[in-house]
């Protein structure tokens, strides 16, 4: 037996993978960016968004998930 890597690799990036960030950036924005970005700047701008208004929350989201 030999202990190769399989040549398929399961990207960060893959479609699937932002849509379901994308369906969570829409229930819980925070939640879509804390996968994206970590619990960086954009995390606690986007809880700040979404206190403010859910909408703008949403929306700062799927921008920050669609540009990477």
């Amino acid at each position: 037996m030999s202990n190769q890597v399989s040549p398929v690799s399961h990207n960060a990036k893959s479609p699937t993978a932002d849509v379901i960030r994308i369906l969570l950036a829409i229930l819980l924005p925070p939640v879509g960016v804390f996968l994206q970005v970590g619990l960086g700047m954009h995390f606690w701008l986007n809880i700040l968004l979404t206190i403010l208004g859910y909408v703008p929350g949403i929306i700062h989201a799927v921008w920050i998930i669609v540009r990477k």
